[in-house]
């Protein structure tokens, strides 16, 4: 018996391997399938979450569309190619090492290690070993025992003719027909039965494919969507792959803000959702801490370098900083009301107190006085409350803002004598549908649109919009625009992750164009 009929594991085993061979081939292929099939589809995510060694090689790749897309050219077609050879047994020995390789790169980018893996998915529970590395060692064996020379189409490779597959019950005496010649050319029908066998197995991939993806378009043409200001037509999650440029910064003072800041609300679980109760709930559940990085992390990459937040993300944050996935300053707002059956009320002055010192602490950029907190205590005729925090904020020697929903408060504001670095006021059209109700109900957040803009207009500190799309009634091409051209200096924007590439690119399309302002820009 010759020694490479030697090196084989023989019997029962060597069809084991190539089932083996098979379903990994199986997995390759569909998976390099999918991405090819996916619209949008990007690795960009995976890399820009990478937190170990090779994290800032990673980013590189990702931060580039150039490398990004021969990057997403290599995995997809890489898959592909790869599936098919360890399917069809051809090539197998050499499919095999690239998809160690390929599948250690996955390792690598976001290993399972502990507080690592916070970017990832996960369908079960890992350390250290995860299914990657199970499938990298998997293919190791197939790479030291390639099986396509003897169950197929590596058969039909002149150099392998003449070879057979070792019987399931091995026999110890050696037999004839088992040795290679260097001059057989001929293949037996057994040969041929051996080189075709995966031949099956390639059909019922196609045929479970040609049924899924008839599944896939059924689903497409028989989906339902109630098309309101409110909600999109298509859901568009586009990549870093479409970003066609980084958010424009401009400064408060001497520390530089993205025009677009990203509002915090729906990172803490706030969801102005109208009559969807259940909505809260929904983002909450949505919003895991994984979740929240890698979300903060994808708008750093679009040139977001601010987020606007509640002191409840404040250790999230620190954690975000002291892992060094990202650097994203953050604006904290200041809460100091309490909410009941009955309505607000103002929180012991001590406990409001201990919230601002809190985001003080973590390393907030700038604090301001909250909307619903400053419309209250102004409205009340009770202006120390905030005169006090502003104090507190300004001996810490960060940027001091105040924010309102109504205007009346941040005249109140003015005529008290209150100069803060920021002011921050809800900024929007009235031209939704829900805004036509003629009662209140969590529905309108700037109550007179043309006092605000008129009002705004005569105050020289800079101006951040938030509630710009009225909770997601008014589409981001309308409110960006119109906050911006209505005097707003910079927007405050929610956005889910999916939403961040294409909002980014409409602000940056419309700060590009003509932009018909009265107000000078104070920023």
């Amino acid at each position: 018996m010759s020694s490479n009929t030697n090196a084989m594991p023989s019997g029962i085993k060597i069809y084991a391997l190539g089932l083996l061979r098979i379903v990994i081939g199986w997995h390759f292929l569909f998976e390099g399938i999918s991405k090819a099939f996916t619209p949008g589809w990007s690795s960009a995510d995976y890399l820009l979450i990478s937190n170990w060694v090779f994290a800032g090689f990673f980013h590189w790749i990702a931060s580039d569309p150039a490398l990004l897309a021969v990057a997403d050219f290599a995995v997809t077609w890489g898959l592909i190619i790869m599936g098919l050879s360890l399917m069809t047994g051809l090539f197998d020995r050499i499919s095999s090492i690239a998809g160690m390789v390929l599948i250690g790169l996955f390792w690598v980018a976001n290993p399972p290690l502990t507080k690592l893996d916070f970017g990832i998915p996960h369908e079960g529970n890992y350390l250290i070993i995860d299914k990657n590395i199970v499938e990298f060692f998997a293919l190791m064996v197939l790479s030291i025992f390639p099986t396509g020379k003897y169950l197929g189409l590596g058969v039909f490779l002149k150099r392998n003719r003449g070879i057979t597959a070792p019987a399931i019950i091995s026999d110890p005496v050696p037999v004839a027909g088992n040795e290679i010649s260097n001059t057989e050319s001929r293949l037996d029908r057994r040969s041929v039965i051996r080189g075709l066998s995966a031949l099956p197995f390639l059909g019922v991939f196609g045929y479970a494919l040609m049924k899924q993806k008839q599944w896939e378009s059924y689903e497409e043409k028989n989906l339902v969507d109630s098309v309101t200001g409110a909600s999109a037509k298509v859901f568009n999650n586009a990549s870093l792959r479409e970003l066609k440029g980084k958010v424009p910064m401009a400064k408060i003072k001497d520390i530089p803000f993205s025009r677009i800041i990203l509002g915090g609300n729906l990172l803490s679980g706030w969801a102005h959702s109208r009559d969807l109760i259940y909505v809260s709930q929904l983002v909450k559940a949505y919003h895991q801490k994984e979740k929240i990085f890698a979300t903060l992390l994808l708008a750093e990459e679009c040139g977001i370098n601010t987020l606007l937040t509640n002191p409840i993300l404040c250790s999230l944050i620190d954690e975000y900083w002291k892992r060094g996935i990202g650097k994203i300053q953050f604006i904290s707002d200041c809460a100091g009301l309490l909410y009941d059956d009955k309505g607000a009320s103002p929180m012991p002055f001590n406990q409001y107190v201990d919230k601002v010192k809190k985001a003080i602490d973590t390393g907030a950029v700038a604090c301001y006085i909250q909307g619903e907190t400053a419309d209250y205590y102004m409205g009340e005729g009770k202006p120390d409350a905030i005169a006090k925090i502003l104090d507190l904020i300004k001996q810490n020697g960060i940027l001091t803002g105040i924010g309102a929903h109504k205007i009346e408060t941040i005249k109140a504001c003015v005529d008290t004598g209150f100069q803060p670095d920021f002011w921050m006021k809800t900024l929007h059209h009235h031209n939704y549908w829900s805004a036509k109700n003629p009662e209140w109900h969590d529905n309108i957040f700037c109550f007179n649109t043309e006092e605000t803009i008129a009002y705004m207009n005569t105050l020289p500190q800079p101006f951040i919009a938030f509630k710009t799309m009225a909770a997601g009634a008014i589409l981001p091409k309308d409110g960006f625009r119109f906050a911006f051209e209505n005097g707003a200096d910079f927007v405050c924007a929610g956005m889910y992750d999916f939403q961040m590439v294409e909002d980014v690119n409409i602000a940056c399309e419309i700060l590009k164009s003509e932009i018909k302002r009265e107000r000078p820009w104070y920023a």
